[in-house]
């Protein structure tokens, strides 16, 4: 008996090559949804660790007087009895909340920025506590003192994502060129940042405008950034 085997056809080289061309296709046309999403996912949960980092910093001033400056770092030292390393940049202001029992965990102090990494979990070692790049919030402070409650609720007090520089500017590559702010009256706005200047203004004045017409008014404060302390 005669077997007849039939051949099965496979693709030619032009079915290949359009099929790669259409898969091509589709992956640019959804790989900027996925980076949007991306970034919104990220931009979310700036947002939610800044409203975490808000009511701790309102149970710090509600304790202690002020937001976290250095004279709170030696009452906190001295009322747990820890070893507490102070110092002028985020990561030493926030660690007070830290040190006094408020704030439980490092995560609360992440934003993915361009120098920031995830919180390793270590609390009990002052060296380790929110360390280099746990860190993606600048917080405000007049000069070096801590700010309070008081004053317009319209007040920023702490933002991300800031650049590397450290310069007062912030990064558009992040939260779809937003940047997260929280105010004093403990609420969190997402205001655009400026691509040619990396200022985000509030009420047409940057954040650290004082005067007539910005959110600080006449007066003696000096807003100044205390700068999280990158990777």
């Amino acid at each position: 008996m005669k077997t007849n085997y039939k051949m099965r056809r496979g693709f030619t080289l032009v079915e290949l090559l359009v099929v790669i061309v259409i898969i091509a296709a589709l992956a640019g046309l959804t790989a900027p949804m996925v980076i949007r999403q991306r970034k919104k996912a990220d931009q979310t949960e700036a947002v939610n660790n800044a409203r975490q980092i808000g009511l701790a910093l309102f149970e710090f001033e509600s304790e202690y007087g002020t937001f976290p400056d250095d004279t709170t770092a030696t009452a906190v030292k001295d009322a747990t009895d820890t070893t507490l390393v102070s110092g002028a940049l985020a990561n030493d202001r926030f660690r007070q909340l830290i040190r006094a029992g408020i704030a439980q965990s490092e995560s609360m102090f992440y934003a993915k920025t361009a120098f920031t990494t995830k919180p390793d979990g270590i609390l009990d070692q002052d060296t380790k506590a929110l360390s280099k790049g746990e860190v993606g919030f600048g917080i405000l402070m007049d000069t070096t003192k801590g700010l309070s409650a008081a004053g317009n609720p319209s007040r920023p007090i702490i933002a991300a994502p800031f650049k590397v520089a450290m310069d007062g500017t912030f990064d558009s590559d992040f939260y779809d060129g937003k940047a997260v702010i929280l105010k004093l009256d403990n609420s969190v706005t997402s205001l655009p940042i400026v691509k040619t200047t990396g200022n985000v203004k509030i009420n047409g004045k940057t954040m650290t405008e004082t005067g007539a017409d910005t959110v600080w008014g006449v007066t003696t404060v000096v807003p100044t950034w205390a700068y999280p302390q990158p990777k």
